[in-house]
Order: C-alpha cells, then sequence, then structure tokens
C-alpha cells in the first residue's frame, strides 16, 4: 500500500523539531538560490528560528535594495486599495444621495399635479398652494411679456410694409407721369411731321409778301393771304402764311 498523506502539525519533540528546522531551511535557501539563478529573479528569503536566530538569503546580497523595492510596491498598493475603497465609499454615498433627491422630485411632482395629497397635512397643502398661485403668476407674466413683444414685432413689420406701400405707389405716380408726358410729345411730333392739304392751283408770292392767282391762263391780280384748299403743303410754311 501506498503512504498517506501526511498531516503538517508542530513536532513535539524539540530534539527533532530542531533537527527538522535544521534540514528544511537548508533546503529551503538552495531553492531560493536556484530561482534566482534559474529565472534571473530577485529573491530575498528571511528566516528566524525559535530562539531569534536569523536566517537570511539575497540575490547577489542586495537584501536592503530588494526590501526597499518590497516596501515600496507595498505602499504604492495600499495607497490604490485605500484610494479604491475611498472612490467606491464616495461613489456609494452620492448614489444614495442622488437617488434620495430624485424620489423626492418625483413625490413633488405628483403633488404638483395634484396626485398624492392624502398623506398631506393642511400646511403642506397650504404651502403647494402657495407654491402654484406662484408659478402661475410667473407664467402669466412671462406670457403676457412674450405677447407684448410679438405684438411690437408686428408693428414694426406693418410700419415698413406701409412705408414700402407709399414709395411702390409714389414710383407707380412718377411712371405715369412720365409715360402720359412721353405720349404727348410723340403726339406733338406726330403733327408736326404730318402733310397739309392745299388748293391745287397754288398762288404766286410777289416780292411784296403777296399771292398772285392765276386760273385757266388769266391773271386775276388779287392778292391772297391764305392759300386754297386741296393742295399739300409742309407744316414750316403753314406757320409762315399764318
Amino acid at each position: 500500500m501506498g503512504r498517506g498523506r501526511l498531516q503538517l502539525k508542530r513536532i513535539e519533540n524539540k530534539i527533532n523539531r530542531q533537527v527538522t528546522f535544521s534540514k528544511r531551511r537548508a533546503g529551503l535557501l538552495k531553492k531560493a538560490h536556484e530561482i534566482s539563478v534559474l529565472c534571473d529573479a530577485e529573491v530575498a528569503l528571511i528566516i528566524f528560528s525559535t530562539k531569534g536566530k536569523l536566517f537570511e538569503y539575497s540575490t547577489n546580497s542586495c537584501m536592503e535594495r530588494i526590501l526597499e523595492r518590497y516596501e515600496r510596491y507595498s505602499y504604492a498598493e495600499h495607497q490604490v486599495l485605500a484610494s479604491e475603497t475611498e472612490s467606491t465609499g464616495s461613489w456609494t454615498l452620492e448614489h444614495a444621495k442622488l437617488k434620495a433627491r430624485l424620489e423626492v422630485l418625483q413625490r413633488n411632482h405628483r403633488h404638483f399635479m395634484g396626485e398624492d395629497l392624502d398623506s398631506l397635512s393642511l400646511k403642506d397643502l397650504q404651502n403647494l398652494e402657495q407654491q402654484l398661485d406662484s408659478a402661475l403668476k410667473h407664467t402669466r407674466s412671462r406670457k403676457n411679456q412674450l405677447m407684448h413683444e410679438s405684438i411690437s414685432v408686428l408693428q414694426k413689420k406693418d410700419r415698413a410694409l406701409q412705408e414700402q406701400n407709399n414709395q411702390l405707389t409714389k414710383k407707380v405716380k412718377e411712371k405715369e407721369k412720365a409715360l402720359a408726358q412721353q405720349a404727348q410729345r410723340e403726339q406733338q411730333d406726330h403733327a408736326l411731321d404730318s402733310p397739309v392739304i392745299l388748293p391745287h392751283n397754288l398762288p404766286s408770292l410777289d416780292i411784296n409778301g403777296s399771292y398772285q392767282a392765276r386760273h385757266d391762263g388769266h391773271d386775276y391780280g388779287e392778292n391772297l393771304t391764305h392759300p386754297r384748299a386741296g393742295t399739300l403743303l409742309p407744316a414750316w410754311m403753314l406757320r409762315h402764311l399764318n
């Protein structure tokens, strides 16, 4: 049969305990040296016997440097753990505060909506009524202010549109007046350029400015101041005749 697993417990016999300590100590120091050499690790081993005697091993005999490194690491790890613990505690407390505040806000909102009023006392209901009255006054004041501002903006737009309308009306009248004057000038120019009908037998004009009529080869000897109808005469000649 195989050997069973030995139960670890304190050796009662003092001599046997001392012998076992010496053997195990030597083996532990040997293993520390081996792991330091084989794995290129920094190893520090400290052993105190029952009588308080110190046995130690350190890589390259640098026990103080290894212990200093251990202290720095232990301190940093302790700070990180403490910070995490403090941060966790802070977040837990903050979460509890925010949760309580949210519950209060939700309860007040229900009260403002007229719900869950059975749990309120007379004083609480009076305070709620005052808050609602104050909120209603502020709401009406803000609404009136916005209405006045809107009316003022619309009045400004109305005045601007009226001014634009007046300007457009003035421009239309000026345009109509200019078109009427242009049409009148065109009519005058057309009247001046149109031919005028004169008599068929145009009388001759003597040196003294009188006309002598001839008809069928005979001279009548009378002075004419106006031409007879039936003959075309330019307009500029008519001005001289008149």
